[in-house]
């Protein structure tokens, strides 16, 4: 058996167990309802959509987390981007530190993440979809000034640039639609959210995880919740994804269908909500014989947005459970945190939590 390297060692209270339990309950939706009519004309398709909308809500309230099928992403666009991560994450290690991320440039290429202060068993390549992406200059509330990120693109594989570019474009368009039938869900209009992803910060990451030869002991992202708006992850088939259950803390595992996508609620959406809808820990598995590849997009609002419980959601009976707070010096602190192994916990929504 290989050595690993202690860094990557979970805490025992983390570690994976042996056992596996098979998610049956994660829901699977099929989004063809919104998909095969431009304009609902006939009663019928509206009562699709309105039973879309519900199982959207219960989804998110009793899960964080659900599959969808027939979402209308090209097949061909998500070959092309899996194909060209393969190709990229093959080339030499010194070829893919030409694009190595830094705390000044944030995208690229990148083999020492930490999560929760432990070395995750994997290598990343990030590019922000809306280029320049404009963020705060520094997590410090004093200071106003401005930075742009800008992608980092590797020479090889060519074609990885466009294969990126394109279905950066088609996952938008899927995240934006849910972020509509989520709106609905909560009783508001159908394009309540649009405005806040103007100037988006989303990003997209291609993950590539190596085998492991102590999958018992490594995790390849430790237990974490993502703190933006919402996820939309293409997984191969290998699986390894784990989902905390909210019923019994239980971690189940996220078995993968074929060409679907799974969406998890963010921390964004918990605040938006008001605690209607949770964002869920989840956390990744290696594997010893298999790699696995997977990219999350991270759907997240403008830099300048002010994350607050929406006004629509709040009353006297249910007031506001969070502190406002500024996007993009949430996600600036956040950033610095990747690059040096703190020993204090990285920000949290929690820290803005209104105390009861």
């Amino acid at each position: 058996m290989g050595e690993v390297d202690p860094a990557f060692i979970q805490d025992p209270e983390h570690r994976p167990k042996l056992s596996i339990i098979e998610a049956e309950g994660i829901p699977l939706i099929d989004l063809s309802p919104i998909n095969s009519i431009p304009t609902p004309d006939s009663i019928s398709e509206l009562k699709a959509i309105e039973g879309l909308v519900r199982e959207i809500g219960s989804a998110c309230k009793d899960w964080g987390f659900f599959q969808v099928i027939n979402h209308g992403v090209a097949l061909d666009k998500r070959e092309k981007i899996e194909t060209a991560a393969r190709k990229f994450f093959a080339l030499p290690l010194e070829e893919k530190r030409k694009i190595r991320r830094d705390e000044k440039i944030v995208v690229g290429y990148y083999d020492t993440e930490h999560t929760k202060n432990v070395r995750d068993w994997k290598e990343v390549f990030d590019f922000v979809v809306e280029e320049p992406t404009l963020v705060p200059a520094s997590p410090d509330p004093e200071d106003k000034e401005e930075t742009q990120w800008i992608n980092q693109w590797p020479e090889n594989p060519p074609e990885l640039r466009p294969a990126c570019e394109e279905y950066a474009r088609e996952v938008e368009k899927l995240a934006l639609k849910l972020m509509g039938l989520i709106a609905l869900s909560l009783g508001l209009p159908e394009d309540r959210f649009n405005s806040y992803f103007k100037d988006q910060t989303s990003f997209i990451r291609l993950n590539h995880y190596p085998p492991c030869p102590s999958p018992r002991l490594a995790l390849g992202v430790g237990r974490h919740k993502d703190g933006g708006a919402l996820t939309v992850l293409a997984q191969d088939d290998v699986g390894g994804l784990e989902v905390k259950r909210k019923t019994d803390g239980e971690w189940i595992r996220v078995k993968p269908t074929p060409n679907a996508y799974i969406i998890n609620v963010g921390d964004v959406i918990q605040v938006w909500s008001n605690e209607r809808y949770e964002s869920v820990e989840h956390r990744v598995m290696v594997n010893s014989e298999k790699e696995r590849f997977s990219i999350p997009f991270f759907l997240s609002p403008a830099h300048y947005t002010q994350v607050k419980p929406l006004e629509e959601l709040t009353d006297e009976r249910n007031p506001a459970k969070y502190k406002p707070y500024s996007w993009g010096k949430f996600i600036t602190h956040r950033k610095l945190s990747n690059f040096k192994k703190l020993n204090t916990e990285n920000i949290q929504i929690y820290h803005f939590k209104v105390s009861e």
